[in-house]
């Protein structure tokens, strides 16, 4: 039977990989759905805002939005460094 800690770390380490593939079907459906206040694109917005905001913040505007890839690397080394401890 694994350990309480185990499976605490096992429960995040899911919830960050569903995160993940939030932020890229974000990306994709920003592509596809050109209407903001379609329920999909509100929901997908007010998931990953609280996370992509605050990096878009800290980087330079050079006319591209690169903070979803930063968030995907930043959340994929937290995850990797989560399955090292488990």
């Amino acid at each position: 039977m694994p350990s309480a800690s185990g499976l605490v770390l096992t429960i995040i380490i899911r919830m960050l990989e569903i995160y993940n593939i939030l932020i890229f079907v974000r990306v994709i459906a920003s592509w596809i759905v050109q209407d903001p206040t379609h329920p999909i694109m509100r929901f997908l917005y007010g998931i990953t805002e609280p996370i992509l905001g605050p990096i878009r913040n800290l980087m330079p505007n050079i006319g591209l939005d690169f903070s979803p890839i930063v968030a995907y690397l930043l959340i994929s080394v937290i995850t990797q460094i989560l399955r090292s401890i488990l």
